[in-house]
């Protein structure tokens, strides 16, 4: 084998001589047929046949040279230089290929730090061609596009002897294959680009397989070199290089190979050198000395290439070792000899890699290992696993065998892995539950601090709202001290009364009412004060009222001349300029938090200033509705008294509970009952104790002390007891007297008190479902609030009464109106009432509001208050029995539209007499003194609560239009007629109305028949619409009836006596 490289260089040498000598005698060819023009010659058919023996020649050196080298090699093409002599113009470029060197606007004065940074680095790309961005940035900057020098030539030359031999050609003169090929023309070369090199023609985008070779001889002689070990290698790698180094010493011991350089930077182009064969003795002595450095043959480099179809180049890993005598192997490590260095630590980290994880078999793709080094993309720390596992055939079964919980923990080094993982999640846990317990103590502590801070600021809040409604109270109790000395004369004097028809229930009640700022404006009567000519009213509206309705009042309270003189046309009265109507400008900002009026005027700070300036310089004092501990606030920052009991002093005794110890003080009759009841065993045994006492009562009632009305009341009928007629029976055994002996009714209680539990679940129920839809929400409610136990009239005619007291602060009681409720469904919600009342005899009626208003100004309750009464005929005895049931502390209905009615008849109420006494009608002639000093009566229905929804579809001019065809009006000269007061301008769906009459079955049946026509006008079979009007109407029948009876039966006794 010592003679093959003899034997090649033999033949190389021979071929070159061959073409040096066809070479030499097509120049002296030329030179004879230059010198011998007179003679004719064959040139042609000598040239010819050179030229064919030049091509054998040619084909067979590169299939020589491919056979040794085991790749494809291109010998430059021989020309004759001298009969090209053409000159080559002065290469310009055209104008469009001229970059635009304008200065770009991230390059202007006002460009900002950040796109100065990016220029300036953009520019640095610019300047450095070896850049992978390089090329990029050229094209999209200035539209040259450069060859890619990064793509890897098609074939490659496997040799590593270095070719020497003759180049021809001039460099300065451009090939004629490259012009043809490249749209632009090329650059002028220099005598510096010659003796660069083929590096500087491929810099300047000359492809070396059209260039021609010159060679440059250089000071520095080549010589063999070898592949020597990276320093600081592993142990391992050292190994695994030993063994891939056994198949090459034979090519190392040569001294005629040169290993190319090792890769640095992936797209930099190989480069190989190549030994050519000695020159022979005719051409010697024009080739250069040494070896000569050829770049290849191709240019271009090639990319990163994708995994090839069928692989060439494939080994196995076997155990986590790569057999470095395998053929297969060795085949890989021949072909790729000259980029060795990279793929040795690739091969390492493979090998470290199917170790690790205990993989029996991977067969490795040699084209996408080495193109994966080439690529520059390889993480050379070891841990792109993934990267190495694409260089696989079997990438699938080595990834799920990879992915296989606790894989790595079989392989080598796995223990200590297993180790290290255990201590690494051992530490991370302990830190963690470290960093937990102080985050929790970090919030805990957070927590603390901001509830401290919240609780000191509540505190301090609290304790300035206590200061202040203390400071408010006490200024309160001075006013009224002032109030009840000057009394006497504030009632006669030039005042200003400021009207806050306010309903200061609990927060709970409020937000359970439906229109809520509708309730709070039906006490619009309260206007008609100024029917004294000493009074201004200032009334505080809860709703924003419109042009329409203020236009209404002026025109109603201006009737007060008209009604004295009875004439229609008289002038208004002076009236209309003594009233002011002001809504408080919170309204707005709480439309939906249904607070009280008084809350609302609190913060209105430019309503209360505008009452400030209304009542400057006079006497005023403020008369509420329900109290509410905002009245004080409201009075304190108007500085006027309130006509009223404290807050705390109403709440204390305007409960169920309270009330009936008022009664009790005052000494009225109250029904049987138990009060302050919180507990269900206190209920069953106050119930059971009251069934014994009483039992002829055959209905109780629950009331809550909370609630107001009807709301909060429960019935509950006793008479399915099947033992209640045995009860009975021993009753009139033991006689009354002995009855209220508790021997005597041990037994008969005892059977109550276990039938009690069974008798509420099964025949107890609300009256407003409403609200309490069940017995069993309404008894938790009870108990949380607290309520009485009271006896149901045992009568079928029960009549109930309302009286209106003021209890002035000079420690008078006077009593402002009367009338019998009219009643809607269920019996027990108030619908209306019919004044005077003609229930219960004035002198006993009297009697009784006098005792409770001075029980009421002993607990210092002063102001208005609306007193409850019932009053039936004892079955036994048939005696008028009274009871008082109820007290509430306010402005009431009924009171307003009292004031409506004496307004509109001139009239006045006299509760002596129980009767309304007006003037006598104005008549055409001349009055004689007889009428002049005779009086007649008038009988009143009203209502503050009727409720009709289609109300809302009719505009009120329209309404009244309607009522005046229907005859439904006041006149004024007979005083009698009907009377409406409207609450608001929005929604339209309430109103109130006073019908006035001679007798009261007269008033009775225009109210229903005003109902009943109003219903028609609005209402349409197919839209009848949410009203009360049904209910009123219906109950209004039956008092008509009863009040027939009455008449035709007075009539009859009247008939007998005479």
């Amino acid at each position: 084998m010592s003679d093959i490289p003899h034997k090649r260089d033999e033949l190389g040498r021979i071929l070159v001589q061959v073409r040096n000598d066809l070479t030499e005698l097509r120049k002296r060819l030329g030179r004879t047929a230059v010198r011998e023009q007179g003679q004719t010659l064959d040139i042609d058919a000598l040239d010819a046949a050179i030229s064919r023996t030049e091509d054998g020649i040619k084909t067979r050196a590169e299939e020589y040279l491919k056979t040794v080298n085991k790749q494809v090699l291109t010998l430059p093409i021989i020309e004759d230089l001298e009969k090209k002599t053409k000159k080559i113009a002065k290469w310009r470029p055209p104008l469009e290929t001229i970059p635009d060197m304008r200065p770009q606007k991230y390059l202007t004065a006002g460009a900002s730090p950040g796109e100065k940074h990016k220029a300036a680095f953009t520019m640095r790309l610019l300047y450095n061609p070896a850049h992978p961005k390089n090329r990029e940035l050229m094209h999209q900057a200035y539209g040259i596009q450069f060859p890619d020098l990064r793509k890897k030539t098609g074939t490659t030359v496997g040799t590593q002897k270095v070719v020497s031999g003759l180049t021809l050609g001039s460099l300065a003169v451009v090939p004629t294959g490259f012009q043809g090929s490249n749209p632009y023309p090329p650059p002028p070369l220099c005598e510096e680009d010659m003796r660069a090199g083929i590096a500087s023609l491929v810099e300047k985008g000359l492809p070396p397989s059209v260039a021609d070779l010159c060679l440059v001889r250089t000071p520095v002689k080549p010589k063999v070199t070898y592949l020597h070990q990276r320093e600081g290698g592993s142990p391992n790698r050292i190994g695994v290089c030993e063994r891939v180094g056994k198949r090459q010493k034979d090519v190392s011991q040569s001294k005629d190979v040169m290993q190319a350089p090792r890769i640095s930077h992936p797209e930099r182009p190989l480069t190989r050198t190549i030994v050519t064969p000695p020159p022979s003795a005719a051409s010697d002595s024009k080739l250069p000395q040494g070896p000569v450095r050829l770049t290849p043959l191709n240019c271009q480099c090639a990319p990163a290439l994708p995994p090839a179809p069928v692989s060439k180049h494939c080994f196995n890993i076997v155990g986590g070792q790569i057999d470095p005598c395998a053929a297969d192997f060795c085949t890989f490590k021949e072909h790729y000899c000259l980029c060795w260095g990279p793929l040795v630590e690739v091969l390492w980290q493979l090998e470290r890699l199917m170790r690790e994880y205990a993989v029996p078999h991977a067969r490795v793709c040699g084209e996408r290992l080495v193109a994966l080094v080439q690529s520059g993309e390889l993480d050379w720390g070891g841990g792109d696993m993934e990267q190495l596992l694409l260089t696989l055939e079997n990438k699938e079964e080595v990834w799920e065998l990879v992915q296989q919980p606790g894989q790595r923990y079989k392989g080598e080094g796995g223990r200590q892995a297993a180790a290290v993982r255990i201590q690494a999640c051992w530490r991370r846990h302990q830190a963690r539950t470290a960093y937990l317990e102080k985050q929790r103590r970090k919030w805990a502590a957070g927590t603390i601090a901001i509830s401290w801070l919240l609780h000191a600021q509540v505190r301090r809040v609290r304790k300035s709202l206590q200061v202040t409604r203390l400071r408010h109270l006490e200024n309160y109790r001075s006013r009224a001290e002032y109030l009840e000395a000057n009394w006497s004369r504030l009632s006669t004097c030039r005042r200003t009364i400021i009207h806050v028809p306010s309903l200061g229930y609990s927060e709970q009640q409020r937000r359970s009412l439906q229109g809520f700022d509708i309730l709070q404006n039906t006490q619009m009567g309260r206007l008609c004060d100024v029917k004294d000519e000493n009074v201004e009213v200032i009334y505080v509206c809860p709703v924003q009222l419109g042009e329409d309705l203020l236009h209404y009042y002026t025109q109603l309270l201006g009737l007060q001349g008209a009604v004295e003189t009875g004439e229609p046309t008289a002038l208004p009265a002076s009236c209309t300029k003594r009233f002011t109507i002001l809504t408080p400008e919170a309204y707005q900002y709480f439309p939906s938090h249904k607070m009280c009026v008084s809350t609302l005027l609190k913060y209105s700070p430019h309503t209360l200033q505008r009452i400030k300036n209304l009542i400057q310089g006079k006497q005023a004092y403020l008369v509420s509705g329900v109290p509410h501990i905002d009245d004080l606030a409201v009075a304190d920052e108007l500085g006027v008294p309130v006509l009223g009991p404290e807050p705390a002093v109403a709440q204390l005794y305007g409960t169920k509970s309270g009330v009936r110890r008022i009664f009790t003080s005052a000494g009225v009759s109250v029904p049987p009952g138990h009060g302050d009841i919180y507990t269900l065993q206190q209920l069953h045994e106050c119930l059971a104790q009251l069934m014994t006492d009483h039992l002829q009562v055959q209905c109780w009632l629950f009331k809550m002390d909370g609630e107001v009305g009807s709301r909060g009341t429960a019935y509950c009928d006793v008479s399915h007891l099947s033992f209640r007629p045995w009860a009975l029976q021993e009753y009139h055994c033991r006689g009354p007297q002995l009855w209220r002996m508790a021997w005597a009714q041990e037994p008969v209680l005892l059977k109550f008190l276990e039938a009690v539990p069974a008798l509420l679940a099964s025949h107890a129920k609300p009256f407003n479902t409403s609200c309490y839809p069940t017995w069993t929400c309404f008894i938790d409610h009870f108990l949380k609030q607290g309520g009485v136990i009271e006896a149901c009239p045992p009568s079928d005619s029960v009549t109930c009464l309302t009286v209106d007291l003021l209890v002035e602060p000079g420690g008078e009681v006077n009593m402002l109106s009367c009338g019998d409720q009219l009643h809607g469904p269920g019996g027990l919600q108030v619908a209306g009432y019919t004044v005077p009342q003609t229930s219960v005899s004035s002198d006993t009626l009297y009697s009784i509001c006098m005792r409770v208003g001075h029980a009421c100004q002993q607990r210092r309750i002063l102001g208005y208050l609306s007193l409850d009464l019932v009053t039936f005929l004892e079955p036994s005895s048939l005696e008028q029995q009274v009871w008082a049931v109820d007290l509430d502390i306010g402005y009431s209905n009924q009171l307003a539209m009292t004031q409506l009615m004496l307004l509109m008849t001139g009239g006045t109420l006299s509760y002596r007499t129980g009767r309304l006494e007006v003037p006598p009608p104005v008549r055409a002639n001349k009055p004689t003194a007889r009428q002049k000093a005779s009086v007649t009566t008038r009988f009143a229905v009203m209502s503050s609560q009727l409720l009709h929804t289609n109300l809302s579809m009719v505009r009120y001019s329209v309404f009244f239009q309607m009522c005046k065809a229907q005859g439904i009006g006041f006149d004024i000269k007979e005083r009698q007629g009907s009377v409406f007061a409207l609450h608001d301008s929005v929604e339209r769906s309430s109103l109130s109305m006073v019908t006035i009459s001679p007798d009261l079955q007269g008033a009775l049946l225009t109210f229903a028949r005003n109902l009943s026509v109003i219903h028609q006008e609005i209402s349409a079979p197919n839209m009848q619409g949410e009203t009360n009007f049904k209910d009123l109407i219906k109950n209004i029948e039956e008092v008509v009836g009863v009040t027939v009876q009455n008449s035709d039966k007075d009539h009859k006794e009247e008939v007998k006596s005479e």
